[in-house]
């Protein structure tokens, strides 16, 4: 989506605050990230928030013998380019999973006071549930919600993204060009809090 969203000539940023991953992990989350927006990984990421251990950040970088992680240390470490027109952060997991010590992400998004949240979460059984878990935990961030990898012709996925949009009243879209056409009409930040990852 950003690559997508970088191809209409605009200027798109991308951070991670923090990260985690296996040890023999090549390329991580901050890599795909810059490929994307055309930025340095660690740019994206800052290099001391690289964890090699594949638990929550808080949870590796104890299990390293590092410093403990505080929300506000991320929140002070996010800068942007000055030339930024749309900057979207990826936090870590769900919207529940511990980014810092003292923060999850559903924290973490109040704490930065996004314009706009893509909350992705798959379209198969258990989508409604998981989905108003965390919008709920997101409010009141305005909220797009990302059905990823959906199939028009699955029925249990049609009827799923109806109950959303339909009997919840969300904003739900199913595919990239709908994603960025949301994120552009939320302004100038577009937030990404993957259940899964941002939509390619």
């Amino acid at each position: 989506m950003l690559a997508n969203l970088r191809a209409t000539g605009r200027r798109v940023s991308a951070r991670k605050p923090v990260q985690s991953f296996d040890a023999a992990t090549e390329t991580t989350d901050a890599h795909v990230l810059a490929a994307a927006t055309g930025e340095d990984p660690e740019s994206v990421c800052p290099a001391h928030r690289w964890y090699p251990l594949a638990m929550a950040p808080p949870i590796a970088a104890r299990r390293l013998g590092l410093e403990p992680i505080m929300l506000r240390d991320l929140l002070d470490e996010l800068t942007w380019p000055g030339d930024v027109e749309i900057g979207a952060v990826e936090t870590v997991g769900g919207v529940r999973s511990p980014m810092a010590d003292d923060s999850d992400s559903a924290a973490f998004v109040r704490a930065l006071g996004a314009d706009h949240v893509v909350l992705v979460a798959g379209p198969g059984l258990g989508a409604i549930n998981a989905v108003r878990l965390c919008a709920d935990a997101m409010a009141p961030a305005s909220t797009t919600v990302m059905l990823n990898r959906f199939d028009r012709g699955s029925l249990l996925h049609r009827e799923n993204r109806h109950w959303l949009a339909d009997r919840d009243g969300m904003s739900v879209v199913t595919t990239v060009e709908e994603c960025i056409a949301a994120v552009l009409r939320a302004g100038p930040i577009g937030l990404s809090d993957p259940g899964g990852r941002l939509p390619e």
